[in-house]
């Protein structure tokens, strides 16, 4: 059935801001206009883009990248989870040089798994890269993915909240449509030379085992 021209519409703005963004017209956009509706779709862009945004600001992208990525492994979002992670992996290597302990594929195979399992792996992963600092924000973000009341009860629990709702819409569209991962949801994904540092230094970690 083709769409209707509401929806063809939301989705070409809803895609070209993305795309001034990241660099990419992201694939979920489409599965957003169709389950929200094309005017609810893009009232709620306007809504949460710009506290989103704030958090990027204010949290930085590896530790924001980091809680997406979290927030949808315990949701069971491969595609949402895919474009954190990938986000994150970028940031981590322009920022310490190195590339994370455990690569995208290897965090995507967490996906809808216990959140002790997912825990586990992520924590010890963290700690084996240096990034002690964010065990508190991981399990604070699990926590508060799995309650049942997330009425902040704490400063930072404000951001992390919105963090948890959003990506609940963005996941449930994402299992829904079963679509599958594109690029890394982050201004990050622009740098070229980046990603393909990336690329290298995983395949020669690959070939070196």
């Amino acid at each position: 059935m083709a769409a209707h021209p509401l929806e063809r519409g939301a989705t070409v703005v809803l895609e070209g801001i993305a795309n001034r963004l990241w660099g990419f017209r992201p694939r979920l956009m489409a599965p957003i206009v169709r389950q929200l509706g094309p005017l609810r779709a893009l009232c709620w862009f306007v809504w949460n883009m710009p506290r989103y945004e704030r958090t990027l600001k204010i949290y930085g992208g590896l530790r924001t990248h980091l809680l997406g990525t979290v927030i949808s492994l315990i949701n069971g979002c491969s595609h949402c989870t895919y474009a954190d992670v990938y986000a994150f992996q970028l940031i981590y290597l322009r920022e310490r040089g190195a590339v994370f302990p455990l690569d995208e594929h290897e965090v995507g195979q967490l996906c809808g798994q216990a959140p002790a399992i997912i825990r586990n792996h992520l924590i010890k992963a963290l700690k084996q890269a240096d990034l002690y600092s964010e065990v508190w924000w991981l399990n604070r973000t699990i926590e508060l993915t799995l309650a049942e009341d997330r009425r902040p009860t704490e400063p930072d629990d404000i951001r992390l909240a919105h963090l948890v709702r959003m990506l609940g819409v963005l996941n449930s569209v994402g299992i829904a449509s079963q679509m599958p991962p594109d690029e890394a949801h982050d201004r990050v994904n622009r740098d070229d030379a980046l990603k393909l540092r990336y690329a290298g230094l995983r395949a020669s970690a690959a070939t070196s085992i």
